[in-house]
């Protein structure tokens, strides 16, 4: 296994770290457990860390495999890298197709959902069912979303974000509503972003919430494909960021579909309700 930084903490992360070049990326990932293969795709400004307890509670059921976007977590981007999710989706599918995945089960949150699903939607024989956290895969432009992407995509978020690194000081904690994040936790999140270039990444992200409205609709056309598989929504009541609307869109598309709630969960559901999201998909992969 290559040597990992320091902020790495082993015991809560107790897994072999795994490479692979796609798309010009080198792309580290984590592969653990037997069984059909369980795909979890991270958002902003998160890793694959942000899935350590699922992973250990459905690595006997699934294998579980939970990859890094470049210039996320211990990934490394490629020159002239743009971090943009279309970017992002590209080096996905180059390695589900390189690691040949098929039968997947894909667990989405934040930005894995429009990631994840470009991805799904250009191979769907290769994909059996969906796990949808608080997230979305078309256009958004109500007023909370204009109001979050200009500001943060524009040039006093970009100051904020690079010097002060504002999404994981401030946006990921304050987006914990159940639990206070330790420092030995923050500090796994504060580890790939140690300087204002590093951070660069997080910045792009808040900024293609419109910027990729094209690439957005095109996902939202090719939705349709999938609506046969069937879907388990695990969501969160205080979110400010996905609400009502988008679950109620996501369980629309999805007819064959299981709605649990995580109550006073917010928005990063796998650090405040990491034990019910595992139940919830041991026992909807018992019924289905």
């Amino acid at each position: 296994m290559t040597t990992r930084p320091a902020w790495v903490p082993q015991e809560l992360y107790p897994f072999a770290s795994q490479f692979a070049d796609a798309g010009g990326a080198r792309v580290h990932y984590v592969d653990e457990g037997t069984g059909p293969p369980l795909l979890l795709l991270h958002g902003n400004p998160t890793w694959s860390f942000l899935y350590r307890d699922v992973i250990k509670g459905l690595r006997d059921r699934f294998r579980c495999i939970a990859p890094d976007h470049p210039g996320f977590g211990l990934s490394q981007a490629p020159s002239g890298y743009g971090f943009t999710p279309a970017e992002h989706a590209d080096v996905l599918e180059q390695l589900v197709l390189g690691l040949d995945l098929r039968d997947v089960t894909m667990m989405v949150q934040d930005w894995g959902g429009p990631t994840g699903f470009a991805v799904a939607t250009r191979h769907p024989d290769r994909f059996a069912g969906f796990v949808i956290g608080n997230s979305w895969a078309w256009p958004k432009s109500d007023f909370g979303t204009q109001l979050f992407s200009r500001f943060l995509g524009g040039p006093i978020g970009r100051r904020l974000i690079l010097s002060r690194n504002l999404f994981v000081e401030r946006l990921l904690p304050g987006g914990v509503r159940r639990r206070k994040l330790s420092e030995q936790v923050m500090n796994a999140y504060r580890g790939p972003f140690p300087d204002p270039r590093s951070r660069l990444p997080t910045y792009v992200f808040p900024r293609e919430i419109l910027a990729s409205r094209p690439w957005l609709a095109e996902i939202e056309r090719a939705l349709p494909t999938l609506a046969d598989r069937p879907a388990l929504i695990v969501w969160p009541t205080k979110d400010v960021a996905f609400r009502g609307p988008e679950r109620r869109r996501w369980e629309q598309l999805f007819p064959t579909h299981r709605t649990v709630t995580l109550e006073g969960a917010g928005h990063y559901i796998q650090e405040d309700a990491p034990e019910e999201i595992v139940a919830a998909i041991r026992d909807w992969g018992e019924s289905g």
